[in-house]
């Protein structure tokens, strides 16, 4: 193995793991303070500790570069791997999921008020049995995704502009956290139905759990799920157009 210098030294993977511990745990904290919430440090961490691992394994004093630098490269790119192979859900149930927001905007257009679940399936053509399963399935899909900030073939996505160290200034979810897309957020989630709102205060302000929201609504943890995909559909459907006015920006 090697020393900060890059220089090789004889102790074995315990010993290496040991010593640039504080190294992976300080790439995972600059990285999870550019995520979302849901991502968790421990993870993160686990994960690095592999790229030190195959760090370890790779350099060769003679690339140049001294260990830390080299192996600081493998660590971040072990996290980016693991967020984007593990970026929630698979291309179609995130389209499942745009295709719901979707009918709740056509439907709450239509009618002038927040569609009803029957009125919601009735839209997507489906039963009310068959729609209750679709929100259970596209539970976890998010408001939004990580490649919606994707720049096409330039060289470096969001997730690796975070992991360099980009300004979070000059990013556009930023620049528009700053402007009206947090006023609008809150509207939306005012005028959806009192159980979708409380349902995310619990979720997201008190951090309860799928279970304890359940015994909070009396309803299953699997219902829970449902409302939970639902309430994020609705949102979808209320911030369409700013969250396409973010991803035309990029």
């Amino acid at each position: 193995m090697y020393t900060s210098q890059g220089k090789i030294d004889k102790s074995g993977p315990s010993d290496l793991l040991m010593q640039y511990a504080p190294l992976v745990r300080r790439l995972a904290l600059q990285l999870i303070a550019k995520l979302p919430a849901s991502v968790e440090l421990d993870d993160l961490i686990q994960v690095g500790m592999m790229g030190l691992l195959d760090a370890g394994n790779r350099y060769k004093d003679d690339q140049g570069a001294k260990f830390e630098t080299y192996a600081s490269q493998r660590i971040r790119g072990a996290m980016l791997d693991e967020l984007r192979a593990n970026d929630w859900v698979s291309r179609g149930l995130r389209q499942s999921s745009r295709g719901v927001a979707k009918a709740v905007q056509a439907q709450e257009q239509k009618l002038g008020r927040p569609a009803t679940e029957g009125e919601i399936a009735q839209e997507l053509e489906l039963s009310l049995d068959a729609y209750q399963h679709l929100l259970q399935e596209i539970q976890g899909c998010q408001l939004v995704y990580y490649d919606d900030f994707d720049q096409g073939d330039q060289e470096n996505s969001f997730l690796d502009r975070q992991a360099l160290g980009a300004s979070l200034a000059d990013e556009p979810l930023t620049q528009l956290l700053r402007g009206d897309f947090r006023r609008q957020l809150i509207e939306a989630i005012e005028l959806m139905p009192e159980r979708e709102r409380l349902l995310l205060s619990l979720y997201y302000d008190e951090e309860l759990n799928l279970r304890e929201i359940g015994a909070v609504l009396e309803v299953t943890q699997s219902r829970v799920c449902q409302l939970h995909s639902q309430a994020i559909s609705r949102l979808r459907a209320s911030l369409g157009d700013s969250l396409d006015a973010l991803k035309n920006s990029l």
